[in-house]
C-alpha cells in the first residue's frame, strides 16, 4: 500500500486562506478605529473646559469653606471644613455617643419628606 504525498494545491489554498482571513480582520481593525476615533479637541473646546474646571474649582472653595444650608426644610447645615473636622474630633472623645449621634443625623437626612394634607374632595 502506497500513500501520495501531500498536494501542493491543498496546502497553497490552507495558507492563502489562512493569510487572506488575517488581512480581512486587519483592514476590518483599522477601519474601526478611524471610524470610532474621536475629532482631535480645538483650542476653542480647550479653553471652554479650562472655564469649566475653574468654575467648579471655585464653587468647591466657596462650599468647603462657608456655612450654607444643604437641606433648610431637614434643618441640615453645611459647616466648613475645618470646623466639621474639629467638632468630628470632638464628638469622637466619646465613641459610642458620637456613633449614636451620627446614627440620628443619618436617619434625619434620609427622612421621607412629610406627606402633603389631602385637599377635601369637594364633590362629595
Amino acid at each position: 500500500m502506497q500513500t501520495d504525498p501531500p498536494d501542493q494545491t491543498n496546502l497553497a489554498t490552507y495558507i492563502v486562506g489562512v493569510l487572506g482571513s488575517f488581512l480581512i480582520v486587519v483592514a476590518l481593525v483599522w477601519v474601526m478605529y478611524n471610524y470610532t476615533r474621536p475629532a482631535p479637541v480645538g483650542q476653542a473646546r480647550v479653553e471652554e473646559r479650562k472655564k469649566n474646571l475653574a468654575e467648579l474649582r471655585s464653587a468647591n472653595v466657596e462650599i468647603l469653606n462657608n456655612y450654607g444650608w444643604q437641606d433648610q426644610a431637614k434643618g441640615i447645615v453645611r459647616l466648613p471644613i475645618t470646623n466639621a473636622m474639629e467638632l468630628i474630633l470632638k464628638e469622637y472623645q466619646n465613641p459610642a455617643v458620637a456613633r449614636s449621634n451620627l446614627i440620628a443625623i443619618a436617619e434625619k437626612a434620609a427622612a421621607a419628606p412629610p406627606k402633603p394634607p389631602e385637599k377635601p374632595n369637594p364633590f362629595e
